[in-house]
């Protein structure tokens, strides 16, 4: 039996259970939790995973859940889908638009929606679990279905394994997951080697003197020295990395002073990095650690900068063999709309899973706009102007054939491993 034989058995069902997700879809969507909060959403996975006949772990780093179906011998496969969504006020129109308000971590009121499409992820390896439990004759060997939480705050993976994931479900042959990008709805894309960046996010804080705004030869103006910082950190991809080595860095927030006519004491900025490998982010974060204390040395600052690492997401880089794998069972169930991608500057914090059980994995992209939407806009040369993004406001993806086509790529790619002779020696 063919990976396309067996999936086509497997997916047979999926017309009789899609209108019972997409209702499931829309109660997520309208029901969105921040990072380990997710305590609705992780209570009603589990309550699906039972009713399919999966063993069932809850609360793994908080509110992480993992099912686990034993199906005869053979290789061991796990799927993971993300649960928690962001502090945005959602914006898209739709009848099922969440409006859900929470507290946050700082003790903050903040909307919350699923900007980010991770209630699509938690539908579809949902599907994929009940479809894959109704269908032990078309598979054989171990699915493990992991449901993480706070992957926005890039700590759910690290959580899940502190708290013994690797000890209480048995150790994966091969692992997948998927995210809903701003690409035509029924495609899938995938690419080996470098798929997302590792991203670094590091708080500088630079030392001045306050005075007057009418007197600054009284002061040492932290102002400026954050605005030079700020101007001269993006000569380092621009001046210190070849066209050919792909990097981002971003100041994404500068906080000073509470008055115009007052220098304060001190600034503050919020900078992102991302890189691919590991040779370009050391080469960024020195190239940035030195421009931030030559400037502040160049302004006579008061005192050296603060410098704090704060979150940081690894990088992800795909196995050659298993995407060579997956992309092949792609065009076989897809046609033309499995595709090859580009790498992608978003990061993620999947990777920590496989890479802890030392397991080779895949990661692929599952288009969700709406395709006459995003042809329209690509003709007239508008995408990046019309086409909403993953953390905007109007991002939400088209529930069809979003839906169907996520639910069947990751059985596709469950079942290029599943049934096959043992591969744990690869």
């Amino acid at each position: 039996m063919t990976v396309k034989d067996s999936a086509d058995a497997v997916l047979a069902g999926l017309g009789a259970v899609r209108s019972e997700l997409e209702e499931v879809y829309k109660d997520l969507h309208v029901h969105p939790e921040l990072g380990h909060h997710e305590h609705r959403t992780a209570a009603g996975v589990a309550d699906r995973l039972r009713n399919c006949g999966y063993r069932v772990h809850e609360g793994i780093g908080g509110t992480g859940v993992v099912g686990v179906l034993a199906n005869g011998g053979g290789p061991t496969v796990l799927l993971r889908a993300d649960m928690d969504a962001l502090p945005v006020r959602e914006e898209t129109g739709l009848p099922y638009a969440g409006t859900a308000e929470t507290t946050d971590a700082s003790g903050r009121r903040v909307p919350v929606a699923h900007a980010c499409g991770h209630d699509m992820h938690v539908t579809c390896l949902l599907g994929a679990a009940q479809l894959m439990a109704a269908a032990p004759e078309a598979w054989q060997g171990t699915l493990v279905a992991l449901f993480q939480p706070a992957e926005e705050l890039g700590d759910g993976a690290e959580r899940m394994l502190t708290d013994g994931l690797t000890d209480r479900v048995p150790r994966p042959d091969a692992a997948f997951a998927q995210h809903v990008l701003p690409h035509p709805a029924g495609q899938v894309g995938t690419r080996a080697g470098a798929f997302l960046s590792a991203a670094d996010n590091l708080e500088i804080t630079v030392y001045g003197r306050g005075a007057h705004g009418s007197a600054p030869q009284a002061a040492i103006d932290p102002v400026v020295i954050a605005s030079m910082i700020v101007v001269r950190l993006q000569t380092i991809v621009a001046r210190e990395l070849a066209a050919t080595q792909p990097a981002v860095v971003t100041v994404g927030s500068v906080q000073a002073g509470t008055s115009g006519n007052v220098i304060p004491e001190s600034a503050e900025l919020l900078v992102n990095v991302r890189t691919y490998d590991d040779e370009t982010r050391q080469t960024v974060l020195a190239a940035l650690r030195r421009i931030v204390h030559a400037e502040c040395d160049a302004s006579g600052a008061t005192r050296a900068p603060r410098i704090e690492e704060g979150t940081r997401f690894p990088p992800t880089v795909n196995d050659d063999v298993v995407t060579r794998e997956v992309s092949d069972a792609f065009t076989a169930v897809f046609g033309e709309r499995a595709v090859t991608v580009e790498v992608q500057s978003a990061s993620e914090d999947f990777s920590r899973i496989p890479d802890a059980f030392g397991t080779p994995y895949t990661y692929w992209a599952l288009g969700c706009v709406d395709p006459d939407a995003y042809q329209a806009a690509r003709q007239r040369g508008t995408v990046a102007q019309e086409i909403a993004v993953n953390h905007s406001p109007r991002f939400a993806p088209v529930l069809q054939p979003t839906l169907d086509t996520g639910v069947q790529a990751l059985v596709t790619a469950a079942l290029t491993q599943l049934g096959k002779p043992d591969r744990t020696s690869r």
